[in-house]
């Protein structure tokens, strides 16, 4: 079993990477493989609408979007974890995760989801809210814990002082392993998993 942990901070070691450690703990004991990556340091752009990536099955701009693509791809889990901006996730990772999704042609349903947000004080259902529409549309499953996934904190180290927002990172981490593993029992049933029906695409103008 394989997840991915994505800190959305610039900060590498600040109350998001906290969060994101006390996820990977309970992983690591439920016998994940974790691999954790920050990318909220890094100079990621939005989308072009280019639309190369149809022909290249890549993104265009070839940063972490492309280099990052693999992990995904081979992921059971992913966990998206961002700073509070305005009530918003980072810019950094929001055009990040757009790009990934938009260009990787990855197959991501069943695939595992959980959103986490950090905050000082407010917009963390906001964030979380956002982080998570990246799952629903992608037919993936979305993990909860005992309440919406935030931890608060500013100033470095805080989050360590917030034991509730803790406790909620290491139920979320179980709740994640429980559907990794109960989602593998059901693809080894015969029959697998449920056949999609080609997707229908509409619009409002034809």
């Amino acid at each position: 079993m394989k997840a991915v942990l994505v800190n959305g901070s610039p900060r590498a070691s600040g109350n998001t990477s906290l969060a994101l450690k006390e996820i990977e703990g309970v992983l690591v004991e439920e016998g994940f493989e974790v691999t954790s990556i920050q990318v909220g340091h890094l100079p990621i752009r939005g989308c072009l609408a280019c639309g190369k990536c149809r022909e290249l099955g890549r993104c265009v701009i070839d940063d972490a979007v492309n280099r990052d693509a693999a992990l995904f791809r081979e992921a059971d889990a992913v966990v998206f974890a961002s700073p509070v901006y305005y009530g918003m996730a980072n810019g950094t990772l929001v055009s990040y995760l757009q790009r990934l999704f938009y260009s990787s042609h990855i197959d991501w349903r069943y695939k595992v989801g959980a959103a986490v947000a950090i905050a000082r004080r407010g917009g963390l259902s906001s964030t979380f809210d956002e982080l998570n529409k990246f799952f629903s549309i992608t037919g993936m499953t979305v993990a909860g814990g005992q309440y919406w996934n935030g931890v608060y904190g500013r100033a470095a180290g805080e989050a360590k002082e917030d034991i509730e927002g803790l406790q909620q990172m290491r139920t979320l981490a179980r709740h994640i392993a429980f559907l990794v593993k109960a989602t593998a029992l059901e693809k080894a049933k015969e029959g697998g998993l449920p056949s999609d029906e080609k997707p229908v695409y509409t619009n409002f103008v034809r």
